[in-house]
């Protein structure tokens, strides 16, 4: 295995310790100063991973979607809760993703009547107001995906659905990379600010 030292006690690390590094880094440049770059690359790198997980779990395209969104939309928001004595950030986020999907299925399963005599306990579900609002935050982020200037929402379709990165997005549409990275860019500001105020 390759290895790099760093100066600091001639301390030695993999490659993959220092990208668990640098995944907190951003986790805590999005807490402390709401980074919006920051939240750019862990969205780029994160989303498509999220959304293949949905997938492998049983999810259709169209949830899995969904539940990316949701995944990183609640990092955006709750960054400053991450503490690496959790976890890597991979960890925290896929367990945010976990807990997503799980609320998920308990809000699609039909009603049911409890057998007679057995005493109802209170619920773990998502209260009421914060399952309106979470439907709120998704139906306005696929609004502003639906109203996105055609190669905004080219590039959006490519990362997000077919989990291209940003280089293999360049090469399918011959683009330069950092044409790619603009337009991705553009399109998360939009649809950041459309879900600020349901915050």
């Amino acid at each position: 295995m390759v290895v790099a030292t760093s100066s600091i006690g001639q301390r030695r690390y993999s490659p993959a310790s220092a990208n668990t590094i640098a995944m907190a880094h951003l986790l805590q440049r999005v807490a402390e100063e709401r980074d919006r770059e920051a939240f750019e690359e862990l969205y780029g790198s994160f989303a498509p991973r999220v959304k293949a997980y949905m997938i492998r779990q049983g999810a259709d395209p169209t949830t899995a979607e969904e539940l990316a969104q949701e995944t990183l939309m609640t990092v955006w928001r709750k960054a400053g809760l991450y503490s690496d004595t959790k976890g890597s950030a991979t960890t925290w986020i896929f367990t945010i993703a976990r807990n997503l999907r799980i609320d998920r299925l308990r809000r699609e399963v039909p009603w049911q009547a409890l057998p007679e005599g057995r005493d109802e306990e209170a619920a773990d579900d998502q209260a009421p107001d914060e399952a309106v609002a979470e439907r709120q935050r998704r139906h306005r982020v696929h609004e502003v995906l639906s109203e996105l200037p055609s190669d905004q929402h080219q590039v959006v379709v490519l990362s997000y659905i077919e989990g291209l990165s940003h280089s293999e997005i360049a090469e399918r549409l011959e683009l330069p990379l950092g044409t790619v990275k603009s337009r991705m860019r553009l399109a998360y500001q939009k649809i950041r600010e459309s879900v600020e105020d349901l915050k």
